[in-house]
């Protein structure tokens, strides 16, 4: 085996390590978090008039368990950005691993802030117009998959696209990306983007209207955070150079 195999198996065993410590960390939060799902299911259904059904004893476990998941997921962010830094550490400069490593709490910070956003924000909305379509007309009742299902469906998207602002700032320090790059991908960008709001909400304009808004506003800030973050890095390089 020549050095170059060795090198590629350490890598390999490391990358290993780091998801196992991911995945172990989610299983104990999800676990933690299940002990819990009674209080968070109560908190979650505080507004709606009356309880939601079930259809079987197997859609019960099901909903704590999705609920226990999207918490597991969101404390376990934190613990995955970490692990992948870990893992890339190696090839970054001191100073790179240094800026890298404050994005962590950033990615956190804006996971809860997007599912804050679908969920205090677009699904009261969204839920309220679509009740008011049925009213006089139909016998509304939700089950409490049906229910739980549409508000991860509003909420969860959200946080991963809150993220986007954070991931073009690292990725423009890295020198992957820079604003001139995404100025001329703003058509495909904003067709994309246009794309994910209506496959992530329900079939209805004022939904997809909703969620298309923040989503295009949050690329353009993503492009002048990159304009930023880019204009300090040739500053820090031709200080350098120097």
């Amino acid at each position: 085996m020549d050095k170059k195999e060795t090198h590629l198996i350490g890598h390999l065993e490391e990358l290993r390590r780091r998801i196992i410590v991911t995945l172990a960390a989610f299983f104990l939060f999800l676990i933690t978090a299940f002990l819990f799902v009674q209080d968070i299911y109560d908190w979650l259904i505080r507004d709606l008039d009356g309880k939601l059904a079930v259809l079987g004893p197997s859609e019960i476990l099901w909903v704590y368990m999705m609920l226990s998941g999207i918490c597991a997921i969101a404390a376990s962010i934190p613990v995955a950005a970490y692990q992948l830094w870990r893992f890339v550490a190696p090839a970054l400069t001191k100073m790179e691993r240094k800026v890298t490593l404050m994005y962590i709490p950033g990615l956190f910070a804006l996971f809860l802030a997007g599912i804050s956003f679908g969920y205090f924000v677009l699904f009261p909305i969204v839920l309220s117009f679509l009740t008011h379509l049925s009213s006089g007309h139909f016998e509304t009742m939700f089950t409490a998959d049906r229910y739980f299902r549409f508000m991860v469906n509003l909420s969860l998207p959200f946080g991963f696209l809150f993220e986007m602002p954070l991931v073009v700032m690292f990725l423009t320090r890295l020198g992957i990306l820079n604003p001139y790059r995404l100025a001329k991908a703003r058509k495909l960008s904003y067709f994309l983007l246009i794309v994910v709001s209506i496959l992530i909400t329900p079939p209805d304009f004022i939904s997809d209207f909703l969620v298309m808004i923040p989503l295009l506003v949050l690329f353009e800030v993503s492009v002048t955070l990159s304009a930023f973050v880019y204009k300090k890095r040739l500053r820090e390089e031709t200080a350098a150079a120097a």
